[in-house]
């Protein structure tokens, strides 16, 4: 028996027997679907974060307060003593590095901001004219906030795209005043609109300059100190001189966490890239599922074709032909399922993007390879038990169905 035979002979089965192979087809496209689905819900997620912290900037060293080590997994917060504060001061040290472009202290808050009648809550963020060019931002109308020394509190802010629409509506932004709780700015410039950065809309923020933001929150410790190194090979340094330059500071303790941008992209891809594998794994095994229903069907289907084996042992096919029939059968169902399943689970997946189109939702290249594979293998090795069965059956016993 030829293979275009067998593929033929394994056709006309699987038309024949339609309620069965809906089934299998069915089993196996859903097992599919789902590695392909939920494999791209995954890495979607993963490319999601490395989106985001790129849009933070680049070669970036954050500067928290309290040791990662005595806080547990939140430096600065949940440790029996509060942590020294970072300061100003600690902050304009920092340029003495020489592995050091440039650095923006950060103080962020809340605070109910009014323009004439209107008013809502905004975030507002203290910061210095570097923090432009160290988180990317771009302006849509005047200017950000002014150079010069980071201890005057100029009463001058910057405000997002949405909140400038919101509170002044079509008129013009620039030069008109807006009142933070009880202190008075005008408006120099308004951001373009950017969005959501790692769950920051920054189409509503209030940038001010730290000094003010100081005043405004009655505080002079900074939420934190960003620092773009020179390039990426002064990343290391940069956060070597940091530490060593905020412990001299601070009385010889080290009690501040400086991470690196990369360090922190390269723990969340290895622990969503672990989570997709291991979800990817549980979904592929409703592909174990579906292999069983397969080997399950083809064993009542050797019985119900005890005469078609018969007769087709009897004119001379072998023990090894039958079988080659079982399992070409076996590879069409697992090939048909395979391609529903791939239809479907794409499909699925432009349905999740359309529901959250911030995330870009993609099928990694091995969910691609795996999941079908997985299918044409899963049926093969399941047939192999009715393959051999119908290959064993005594002809004349078969033709007689006794």
């Amino acid at each position: 028996m030829r293979s275009a035979d067998l593929v033929e002979f394994a056709w006309r089965v699987v038309r024949g027997y339609r309620s069965r192979t809906l089934l299998i087809l069915l089993a196996m496209g859903i097992g599919v679907a789902a590695v392909i689905a939920v494999s791209s819900i995954g890495e979607g997620a993963r490319l999601y974060v490395v989106n985001q912290f790129g849009a933070l900037g680049t070669h970036l060293v954050i500067v928290l307060p309290g040791r990662s080590e005595t806080a547990g997994s939140m430096p600065g917060v949940l440790i029996g003593e509060t942590p020294r504060d970072l300061t100003l001061d600690d902050a304009l040290a920092l340029k003495r590095s020489p592995s050091v472009r440039r650095l923006a202290p950060l103080i962020v808050g809340a605070g109910d901001v009014r323009a004439g009648a209107l008013s809502r809550e905004a975030p507002v963020l203290g910061s210095t004219a570097e923090l432009m060019a160290i988180r990317h931002m771009s302006l849509a109308q005047g200017r950000f906030l002014p150079a010069g020394d980071p201890r005057l509190a100029q009463p001058v802010c910057v405000i997002g795209a949405k909140l400038a629409d919101e509170l002044f509506g079509p008129r013009a932004v620039l030069g008109e005043w807006l009142r933070i709780g009880d202190r008075r700015f005008r408006v120099v410039g308004v951001l373009a609109a950017q969005g959501q950065s790692l769950g920051f809309n920054t189409d509503e923020i209030v940038i001010v300059p730290v000094a003010a933001a100081q005043a405004l929150f009655n505080t002079e410790a900074l939420f934190r100190i960003l620092v773009e190194a020179k390039s990426r090979e002064q990343i290391v340094p940069a956060q070597t001189d940091i530490e060593e330059i905020l412990r001299v500071r601070h009385e010889g303790k080290r009690d501040v966490t400086v991470i690196t941008q990369d360090a922190v992209l390269a723990t969340f891809d290895r622990i969503l890239r672990a989570l997709t594998l291991a979800v990817g794994g549980l979904a592929a095994i409703s592909l174990a599922v579906a292999g069983i229903l397969i080997m399950n069907v083809m064993l009542i289907s050797v019985t119900q074709r005890r005469a078609e084996i018969g007769l087709l042992r009897a004119i001379g096919a072998t023990g090894r032909q039958i079988r080659l029939a079982f399992l070409t059968e076996a590879v069409l169902l697992a090939l048909g399922g395979a391609a529903l399943g791939l239809a479907a689970g794409k499909l699925g997946q432009v349905v999740i993007g359309q529901i959250v189109p911030s995330v870009p939702f993609t099928a990694p290249w091995w969910a691609l390879v795996a999941a079908p594979l997985t299918a044409i293998v899963t049926s093969v090795l399941f047939a192999v038990m009715p393959a051999r069965r119908a290959a064993r059956l005594d002809p004349v016993q078969a033709l007689s169905k006794r």
